[in-house]
């Protein structure tokens, strides 16, 4: 009987217990819930580790210099960010109240895209002035590649083994229109539109490739055998 009213009380309490946390559960979730200055400061420590690992693949020996730097390249991606976002705001309220006007609506679109456009050119020119005023050329191209989770020199290098009969103006041309493609990704707003870039301008250089009679599909194979073979080769 005992044990009867001792599992009869274990299930109660149970049932109560969970009653309670149920009802708990919003209060916790909410109390959970970050505050506005609370994202803030967790959104500047993300930037700051994401610029303080570009910095770590430098040779910069000037601690003052480095931290100098890597504020730099932490409050571009703040501002970026900011000015997409104010951007994406924008254009989402007109497109909310567009109604059948779209013709109205998309040539205010375009007029918000061409004010960003501007922000995001200004804000590019004052930030690699800031980046070559600490660094030399080299180091500020570091900076670019680690902004763009270094494209250009994987890209490159993989067209020369590709085709590794390019002439020197063909190479030339291809590393032009990279650097080309860096120079937008690098303000551009997410991981895909960075890596759009990029497509953009590997369109244009396969095009450009192509006229000069380079079978890229063909070439494509080839190379993939290459790998595979010097792989086998290796192995053994």
């Amino acid at each position: 009987m005992k044990n009867l009213k001792l599992n009869w009380r274990m299930k109660s309490f149970s049932l109560l217990a969970g009653l309670l946390l149920i009802g708990l559960a919003p209060a916790l979730a909410q109390s959970g819930k970050k505050t506005a200055k609370e994202e803030a400061a967790a959104y500047i420590q993300v930037t700051n580790q994401r610029a303080g690992k570009i910095v770590d693949n430098m040779k910069i020996a000037d601690r003052a210099k480095k931290l100098r730097v890597r504020n730099y390249i932490a409050q571009q991606y703040r501002d970026l960010s900011a000015i997409h976002e104010l951007r994406d705001r924008r254009v989402k309220a007109v497109k909310e109240t567009a109604g059948s006007n779209k013709e109205a609506a998309d040539k205010r679109v375009a007029e918000i895209e061409e004010h960003t456009n501007a922000q995001l050119a200004k804000l590019h020119e004052t930030y690699i002035a800031n980046l070559q005023a600490q660094l030399t050329e080299e180091q500020v191209d570091q900076v670019k590649d680690g902004m763009t989770y270094g494209v250009v020199p994987i890209t490159y290098k993989g067209y020369q083994e590709m085709l590794p009969n390019l002439t020197e103006e063909q190479k030339a041309q291809i590393w032009a229109w990279l650097v080309e493609a860096r120079e937008h990704a690098m303000d551009a707003g997410t991981s895909d539109k960075k890596h759009a870039w990029f497509g953009k301008y590997k369109g244009r250089i396969n095009n450009y490739l192509s006229a000069a009679g380079y079978d890229l599909n063909k070439a494509s194979k080839d190379w993939a055998e290459r790998v595979k073979a010097e792989q086998a080769a290796k192995a053994e």
